[in-house]
């Protein structure tokens, strides 16, 4: 398919990256791009290649969620319909994604945008970027998942003073809080981000897809389900070839070269 609100680009090392390209609305979602970045995330996840990803935002701004002004030429806007068929599938696909996703925050993440960002699996965020549930301002509440990951990083005091206030959270009070795993200066972002997608695009793949399913499914499991779940991947994992491969590498006292198989 060939994007025109997104950029999509596969490195040698298997880290693939996908920029929001909007940036004279600051990467906000319209229809275009979120059918879009529907597809991008099908293509990473056919793509055997692709072991790590990055998601980023063109100019100054991640992504400042839905573009209100592409929303005023509808007559009668269903907030269900657009939900379910734009940016619920893109969440779940993120969630589902048997690899890696790190966001790649450059600048602001806002409505949409914050929960897009708070989706991935690794957040490194630019000084300069800042993360606000800004719902509220327009009369709105949080969607596309913002209710269930703010609760869990943050608890639920902070959770709901940041969605019913609409406080703007800069980069580094995201990180004490623990909504991002890094912060650096806007010069280092690129740096830091590929250091990061490049250890994980040569680990071991499937087990971070196991990772991602066990912890999607802790938040609303029992310690019996999940010692069952625990024994389910772990099953799956030392079938795999790179579990293997890791323990001869540890015998002949080397480093592992995992093939995400």
């Amino acid at each position: 398919m060939e994007y025109t609100s997104l950029l999509y680009d596969v490195r040698p090392d298997g880290v693939a990256t996908i920029t929001l390209n909007r940036p004279d609305v600051f990467n906000a979602f319209n229809d275009p791009l979120s059918y879009e970045l529907q597809d991008a995330l099908k293509q990473v996840a056919r793509d055997v290649a692709v072991r790590a990803v990055v998601l980023t935002g063109a100019g100054r701004a991640f992504c400042s969620g839905q573009d209100l002004k592409a929303a005023q030429g509808e007559e009668k806007r269903s907030f269900y319909d657009s939900l379910h068929k734009r940016y619920n599938p893109i969440i779940r696909a993120m969630r589902g994604l048997p690899k890696p996703i790190i966001g790649r925050i450059n600048g602001v993440a806002a409505g949409a945008g914050c929960s897009l960002a708070l989706a991935c699996d690794a957040l490194i965020a630019s000084t300069e970027a800042s993360l606000i549930e800004v719902f509220i301002n327009i009369g709105l509440v949080p969607d596309s998942g913002s209710s269930w990951f703010l609760p869990r990083l943050v608890g639920t005091l902070k959770a709901f003073e940041l969605c019913s206030l609409g406080t703007k959270v800069p980069a580094e009070e995201a990180l004490r809080l623990g909504l991002v795993n890094q912060v650096v200066t806007p010069e280092q972002l690129d740096e830091a981000t590929y250091a990061l997608a490049a250890r994980y695009a040569s680990a071991p793949t499937k087990s971070i897809g196991l990772i991602k399913q066990m912890l999607n499914k802790a938040g609303a499991a029992t310690l019996d389900e999940m010692l069952d779940y625990e024994a389910h991947c772990q099953q799956i994992a030392g079938e795999s070839e790179d579990y293997y491969e890791g323990v001869k590498a540890f015998s002949e006292k080397r480093k592992p070269v995992f093939k995400g198989q």
